[in-house]
């Protein structure tokens, strides 16, 4: 030993009897016998000197920072028990010679940093109990030899990298209680002997690569189970329906398998459950009542976690989850297809840390009662059709760390009670209609430390001075709203901050030059808003900046030629008629000290060229013309033109995001026009063969056909884009619904969650 931290052993000395030495016991002979070290913080290696404690029957090591390797004499330890080394740094292999050690009842050597494979000459140790060999670095195979140790009541060989399938002659281990192999490379299906191990009490096979359906029966065979885990591998085939009537059982947890069919009856009689997780497989249920089973669980009075989510679940959320366990700590509901409202019994859950319900079709405004779940730090709502506004109770979750609204219809304004939650760390209320301007109080909360998310709202007014408070956020995203006025220079005070999109405002005045402050910035947006001045030349001493869009604003002046602005690929200026890089800069100025003579000739040559060009231009289009006549007299006077400036700001620049498809001649878009008519913008692909003949075959259809069942054109755009390339879409109707396929897939539902009737089918059908 290197270090005694708590002076434990400064007994141990040479002046003094060892068999009154602190820590050690002896046997009637004087013969050290137990030696208890553990939790006492000691370093170094374990010496080879305890080899020669022949009478040693308990070695306990655990709760240490012991390091180094087992030393091979403790194999000469033929009385010893019990050798707990767990919770240290030791490392190397597994002594082969320990083996030799045959009264070992019990074999600890988890949680430290053992490597290689596990010796199958441990078969030798008949009386062995307890084998822990968790949470190291082993590799290898599990030896079948292990099913030798009949007197085995707990293996654990979990968080390893063992591979390989499990081994069946586990299956003759008829004492074992606890068998934990979790976390390693197993492949394969579960031998069927190891579901006859009847006295099993724990059993986890948790993230591996076995495959294959569970028993039907399984509850049946293993009447004692306690804990059932499952999760992480590829099984298949249903819940078995007998796990419902083990009532000893306290976890089940199926989540990320591919489980599918129904969840079966029984869960009532499970009265100790603490954990129910079956969650990421493909579990469906049907109607209304579809999640009745969550009544069913307000039998299990202990249980603290409750996880439903992503599967294929369907129905209202009864009124009776308020009656669930008083201890429900976590409940996880998102990505189902969940609607109807959120019911307020729903605030009678006062121990939940973590509530999530996204991604489903839940409807209605939130209750208010929500605000009653005190110990709250996670609330999951976003992604679904809930309407009305943010009530201020949410205000009153001063524990919420996670708040998430996103991509719903809330409305009015952000309540100023949101400032109250002292502990919040990411906000996203984006896509929804609210309105009015951002509270002060929110961007006071230096708590804030992950993303600050709004856009995709109608929210007006300045941007508050306290944004400087916002010290530690990584991400601040505020675009698509109609914020005005000047960006105040206290941004520059974010210093955490990664990403800033302030996109497609009305901000007005320079860009401050106190963003070049912020030298952890990797992505900047300010594009489609009306800022003037020149380009800070700061932004190019931005190290780290990796992307950077002032695009579609009146910024005037020379382009920084530094960093970032080096990567033409990564800067989007255009849209800024002004900027001007600084060679071209450079002969505009001297322009104005040329003498007269000299701007008469130039001017004069000037606008020769001029003429020349519009000649050949006027000879070149004139051939185009005879192309695409009939488009042009189909659309002109009866479909105003649009242009390049406004189909890029209504799709947010063609981002991926608002990509509705892609087709052989183009890519259609979703946007919004300034007026708020949703629009789908085809956008032709001129490169492909045929596409322009197409272009006008489209546009002399429409012109010739009306019918209620053909979706409206509303103009057309024919311009250059930014690099002078020619541009042309079709901005048609948005059909908001979706299309016939979704609806007879199920994948878009009514309000209500209903499906199409049989009625809407005929009805599409003729």
């Amino acid at each position: 030993m290197k270090s005694d931290p708590s002076g434990t052993l400064v007994s141990w000395n040479e002046s003094s009897d060892l068999c009154q030495w602190r820590r050690v016991v002896c046997n009637s002979r004087s013969r050290v016998s137990i030696l208890d070290l553990q939790g006492l913080g000691l370093t170094g290696s374990v010496g080879p000197y305890l080899g020669n404690l022949s009478y040693l029957r308990f070695l306990y090591l655990q709760d240490n920072q012991l390091s180094g390797e087992l030393p091979h004499q403790l194999g000469g330890l033929l009385h010893l028990e019990v050798l707990n080394a767990s919770s240290n740094l030791i490392g190397g292999a597994i002594p082969a010679n320990l083996s030799r050690c045959s009264n070992l009842t019990t074999l600890d050597l988890s949680q430290n940093a053992i490597s290689g494979s596990i010796p199958s000459d441990l078969e030798l140790l008949s009386k062995l109990q307890v084998l822990k060999l968790g949470k190291n670095q082993l590799t290898g195979t599990i030896p079948s030899a292990i099913g030798n140790l009949s007197s085995l009541t707990t293996l654990n060989l979990g968080t390893n990298s063992l591979g390989g399938p499990i081994p069946g002659d586990l299956g003759r281990l008829h004492a074992l209680k606890v068998l934990q192999i979790a976390i390693n490379d197993l492949a394969g299906q579960v031998p069927p002997t190891l579901y006859n191990l009847s006295s099993l009490v724990f059993l986890d096979f948790a993230s591996n690569d076995l495959f294959g359906e569970i028993p039907g029966d399984v509850g049946y065979r293993l009447p004692n189970l306690v804990d059932f885990h499952f999760c992480f591998n590829r099984f298949t085939g249903l819940i078995p329906p007998s796990l419902h009537n083990v009532t000893s059982i306290q976890s089940l947890r199926f989540s990320h398998n591919f489980l599918h069919g129904p969840i079966p009856p029984g869960l009532g009689n499970l009265r100790n459950l603490v954990m129910y997780n079956i969650g990421f497989n493909q579990i469906v249920s049907s109607g209304a009542d579809g999640l009745e089973f969550i009544t069913s669980l307000t039998n299990s009075t202990r249980l603290e976690h409750l996880a439903i989510d992503e599967n294929l679940l369907e129905g209202v959320i009864p009124e009776s989850v308020g009656n669930l366990s008083g201890r429900l700590y976590k409940f996880y509901l998102g990505a189902n297809k969940i609607f109807g409202s959120i019911p307020a019994s729903i605030g009678q859950l006062s121990s939940l840390a973590l509530l999530n319900m996204s991604h489903n079709s839940i409807s209605g405004g939130i209750p208010p009662e929500v605000g009653q779940l005190r110990q709250l730090k996670m609330l999951g709502l976003a992604d679904n059709r809930l309407s009305g506004e943010i009530p201020a109770a949410i205000g009153n979750l001063t524990m919420l760390t996670v708040l998430q609204l996103c991509g719903n219809q809330l409305e009015g304004s952000i309540p100023s009670t949101l400032g109250q939650l002292q502990q919040l760390q990411s906000v996203d209320a984006s896509s929804n209609k609210l309105e009015g301007s951002i509270p002060r109080e929110l961007f006071t909360l230096s708590t804030l430390t992950s993303l600050l998310n709004l856009s995709k709202n109608s929210l007006s007014g300045p941007l508050p001075e306290e944004i400087s408070d916002l010290v530690n956020v990584v991400a601040i995203d505020l675009s698509g709203n109609m914020l005005s006025g000047n960006i105040t220079p206290s941004i520059g005070n974010c210093r955490s901050l990664q990403i800033l999109s302030m996109s497609n405002n009305s901000f007005s005045g320079p860009i401050p030059d106190a963003i070049g402050d912020l030298k952890g910035l990797r992505s900047i947006d300010l594009s489609l808003n009306q800022l003037s001045g020149p380009i800070p030349e700061s932004l190019g001493e931005l190290e780290g900046l990796e992307f950077l869009n002032l695009s579609y604003n009146h910024l005037e002046g020379v382009v920084p030629s530094d960093g970032v602005f080096r990567n033409l690929s990564a800067v989007h200026l255009e849209g800024n008629s002004k900027l001007c890089r600084s060679s071209a800069c450079t002969n505009t100025r001297n322009r104005s000290k040329l003498p007269l003579f000299s701007i008469v000739i130039v001017t004069a040559f000037i606008v020769f060229l001029m003429a020349s060009t519009i000649c050949v231009f006027f000879v070149k289009t004139r051939t185009r013309a005879a192309k695409i006549s009939t488009m042009t007299d189909s659309t002109r006077g009866q479909h105003p033109l649009i242009s390049y400036e406004e189909l890029h700001r209504a799709t947010e620049s063609f981002h991926p995001r608002n990509l509705v498809g892609t087709g052989s001649f183009g890519s259609v878009y979703k946007g919004v026009l300034r007026d708020g008519m949703q629009v789908a913008v085809k956008v032709l692909n001129l490169a492909a063969g045929g596409v322009l003949k197409s272009f006008v075959a489209e546009c002399d259809a429409l012109r010739n056909a009306r019918h209620r069942n053909l979706v409206k054109l509303i103009t057309v755009c024919l311009s250059l884009d930014p690099r002078n390339d020619e541009f042309r879409a079709l901005v048609y109707e948005f059909m908001g619904n979706g299309s016939l396929e979704e609806w007879i897939r199920g994948k878009r539902r009514h309000e209500d969650g209903s499906g199409l009737s049989l009625v809407e089918r005929l009805d599409a059908a003729i």
